[in-house]
């Protein structure tokens, strides 16, 4: 005769707990849009009942705009971090826009192309869309003034140095659903030139190497 031992259940701390909630519907948004992100959606992902996901996020709305959030978090903190020990600011934006191209900055793109969409109709999300995009415009608009105070760059405004390179890189970005293969080669460097331009750095300082 076969026993049975019965499954201990692990209790996880609450907040263990939400951030396990948001990771997963985060990861719900960039493959599936902010659309998939339901209570049961989340649980059955997670492998727990929707009412133990509504008591963290009684709404659905609260929870998309914090999924929301953690994901552009995550690509402000991947394609912007902290300088490295010794990197000077030129290295630092070259690095940053090296990182706006392939499928993961497409995913991330697509994802906020979602977003913006949504927001007309989502008070929640639009208040975390307006977050994230303030969060955006002070990293590099401290990286540019970084710059600026050092002497490597020659912006008379920060932050509309900062402002442009965004709105390129968010133009950019549109493309993300489209076939480009037809766009000239050229508009492909566009976040560098403009980079360059609104710096006041030499044609191509920026721009990826082959070598």
């Amino acid at each position: 005769m076969s026993s049975r031992v019965p499954r201990t259940r692990i209790r996880k701390d609450p907040a263990t707990r939400r951030a396990e909630i948001v990771e997963a519907a985060a990861t719900v948004a960039l493959t599936d849009g902010l659309e998939g992100i339901t209570l049961r959606r989340i649980g059955e992902d997670l492998g727990v009942r929707p009412g133990l996901i509504s008591h963290y996020f009684p709404s659905a709305e609260e929870l998309v705009a914090e999924a929301f959030g953690s994901a552009a978090t995550g690509e402000l903190d991947g394609l912007l971090p902290p300088a490295a020990p010794g990197e000077t600011p030129t290295a630092r934006m070259a690095r940053f826009l090296a990182r706006t191209t392939g499928e993961a900055y497409d995913a991330i793109s697509r994802l906020w192309i979602n977003a913006r969409h949504l927001s007309r109709y989502r008070p929640l999300l639009r208040e975390r869309v307006a977050a994230q995009e303030a969060a955006w415009r002070g990293r590099l608009g401290d990286l540019v003034r970084e710059g600026v105070e050092c002497g490597e760059f020659h912006a008379k405004d920060p932050l509309m140095a900062a402002i442009w390179i965004l709105v390129v890189l968010d133009g950019l970005g549109a493309h993300a659903n489209t076939d480009t293969s037809e766009h000239p080669a050229e508009s492909f460097l566009l976040a560098f030139t403009t980079a360059e331009r609104e710096l006041g750095l030499p044609a191509g300082s920026l721009r990826p190497r082959n070598d």
